[in-house]
């Protein structure tokens, strides 16, 4: 029942959870190995071959699968009893179509708006900031505003508190009893459930009095009326579930990303240089009211470089699972129905056989052509690969923008050590100094 389970979470507690995954390859196989988590038999598929593999099969060999503890605080009972196949083929037709290149577009400026009133608040009146909760705060607040059309700091703080709660004890030791992380992140679970159906109750009323004009962009809204091909729509719960589980994706994992972005640059003058540079020149061709666009997003490709190589070496998302649903062979295994299959960034990302010194932070390798297929996959791939990749992508280079063109900073702490929960974490929220530029730089 136990398996590895514990072992994992201790070796992920101290920073290096490519450790479980590493050894692993070493001492079985680097294509595939056996282990036990969460009370299930798991195979874990290792390497660009692997990745190749599990991405290619969806729905053939394998389908999508969450542990119970998981489910428990992601989604209420009554979801579980009422989502079906359909439902979630609906809700991530509509996701894809939200998250569009197309569509993303007309967000920027907003994005760019709103990292500005950001670091304006909260980061211009101090010398020194914790990264990660500010990071965690803007990329909330976006969310808030861009999923679901809500603006008022109160309520999106109404929404954060529990949140915060959800993200620090979904991925702990998930014992129920009162007082654990665990089960403060079912109650946090509750909560939010109700204010998503207080929010989808106002969001009714405005659709049935026709005021959907003032709230048709949003994630929210569009699910709300998504059906299918008999005009069936889904259970107010089933959404609420599914959008919680946007909400968590949508912030958390690109705050950690954002997080460790500045961590690399204070690290790494020589990087901060160029990207300083290339963002001034985006700068200086804008009038002093102007909002970045599509265009100014096209020429960050330095930038952009320096993000893929920090999520590279800390990527936002640990992996995901599967259910093998037909027994299968991989490289001459047989994978019985019903096992779990796990694939993970940590089994390429700092693999020597495709990023040569992998310890370096090197954002040229991300120039030309790029790494290998398969082996560079912070959001996946395959009919599975996460469907807000590109809104990420919008949204660390529009901070970085702003960040990059308004401060200089260093850490706090030189050392600071990284912990994992759903995505890395400095321990002590990364905290820097920061350094105003001197007017006419």
């Amino acid at each position: 029942m136990i398996g590895e389970t514990l072992e994992y979470s201790k070796v992920a507690q101290k920073g290096n959870p490519e450790m479980f995954i590493m050894d692993r390859m070493s001492k079985y196989s680097t294509d595939l190995f056996q282990t036990s988590l969460f009370g299930e038999n798991f195979a874990v598929f290792c390497g660009a071959s692997g990745n190749k593999f599990l991405f290619s099969n969806e729905k053939k060999y394998v389908t999508s699968w969450w542990p119970r503890f998981l489910l428990k605080v992601l989604f209420s009972a009554e979801s579980l009893e009422n989502i079906d196949q359909q439902d979630s083929i609906k809700l991530r037709r509509v996701v894809v179509e939200f998250f569009s290149s197309e569509a993303l577009q007309h967000f920027i400026p907003i994005m760019d708006l709103m990292a500005k009133e950001h670091l304006e608040a909260d980061w211009s009146p101090l010398g020194e900031v914790k990264v990660l909760p500010l990071s965690m705060k803007y990329t909330f607040a976006l969310a808030c505003r861009l999923f679901m059309s809500i603006r008022d700091p109160n309520h999106v703080t109404r929404f954060a508190d529990p949140f915060h709660l959800i993200t620090n004890g979904m991925m702990s030791l998930p014992i129920n009893i009162p007082g654990t992380a665990y089960n403060r992140a079912v109650k946090a679970s509750k909560v939010i459930h109700q204010e998503l159906l207080a929010v989808i109750k106002e969001k009714k009323k405005e659709l049935l009095e026709n005021k959907a004009r003032t709230v048709a962009g949003d994630l929210l809204t569009n699910m709300l009326l998504a059906s299918d091909e008999n005009g069936r729509v889904m259970n107010d719960m089933v959404v609420a579930s599914s959008f919680m589980g946007l909400l968590i994706a949508g912030h958390h994992s690109t705050s950690s990303a954002i997080t460790f972005v500045v961590k690399y640059l204070a690290e790494f003058p020589h990087v901060y240089s160029e990207v300083f540079k290339e963002q001034m020149e985006i700068a200086r061709s804008k009038g002093p009211k102007d909002l970045l666009n599509w265009d100014d997003i096209k020429k960050m490709k330095y930038s952009w470089n320096v993000a893929c190589e920090t999520m590279r070496l800390s990527p936002p998302s640990q992996g995901t699972y599967r259910e093998a649903i037909d027994d299968f062979t991989y490289t001459g295994f047989t994978i019985p129905k019903g096992w779990k299959t796990y694939w993970t960034p940590l089994s390429t990302h700092k693999n020597p056989k495709y990023f040569p010194d992998p310890e370096k932070f090197d954002p040229s390798r991300f120039e030309g052509n790029g790494p290998a297929p398969y082996t560079f996959v912070p959001f996946g791939g395959g009919p599975r690969v996460c469907p807000g990749r590109e809104y990420a992508r919008l949204e660390i280079l529009v901070f970085m923008h702003n960040v990059v063109t308004r401060f200089k900073w260093e850490k706090a702490i030189p050392d600071e050590k990284i912990a994992y929960n759903l995505s890395p974490i400095p321990v002590d929220g990364l905290p820097v100094y920061l350094k105003p530029h001197k007017q006419g730089c």
